[in-house]
């Protein structure tokens, strides 16, 4: 049985963090999809299929790498993929008590679903999306804070 983790999320857009935690995650999965999940709900700065780009580019050269998307539930997604590992980031304290909590809801309803978390690297446990947003709208340069694939596309 492959052990296939998901690494799902907004992606809007992926940070050097984010690409950090799928690429040690490689190291422990045999497979990491990195799954765009999409909220009707919600307000994205960019489309699905510019986010859906900008994560190809990014781990195009990843073997056990692949990009995809979602609607609906996560759990539902992971045993549509049979994966048995969710993936997620935690850079903070405040961070780790949401997942946490979401993680606790996701192993009651998400059958045989364990959430690995991998701590941020210090150099990048400042760097959200939310942010780099920001800098964005604010015309500001994030090619700190973002893949050089992705600062590349941002203006499109």
């Amino acid at each position: 049985m492959n052990k296939i983790a998901v690494f799902p999320g907004s992606f809007d857009p992926i940070t050097l963090g984010h690409v950090d935690i799928v690429r040690r995650a490689a190291k422990i999965f045999d497979e990491v999809i990195v799954a765009v999940g999409v909220n009707s709900q919600k307000k994205y700065l960019y489309s699905l299929d510019h986010r859906l780009d900008m994560l190809e580019a990014v781990f195009s050269s990843d073997d056990k790498v692949s990009v995809d998307h979602f609607k609906g539930l996560t759990v539902n997604y992971c045993k549509e993929k049979a994966a048995h590992f969710l993936l997620r980031g935690i850079r903070s304290s405040g961070d780790f008590d949401y997942e946490k909590t979401i993680s606790q809801l996701n192993h009651v309803i998400g059958d045989e679903l364990e959430t690995v978390f991998l701590i941020t690297r210090p150099e990048y446990s400042f760097i959200s999306s939310t942010i780099v947003r920001e800098i964005i709208k604010g015309k500001g340069d994030v090619s700190a804070f973002v893949p050089a694939e992705v600062n590349s596309m941002l203006n499109i």
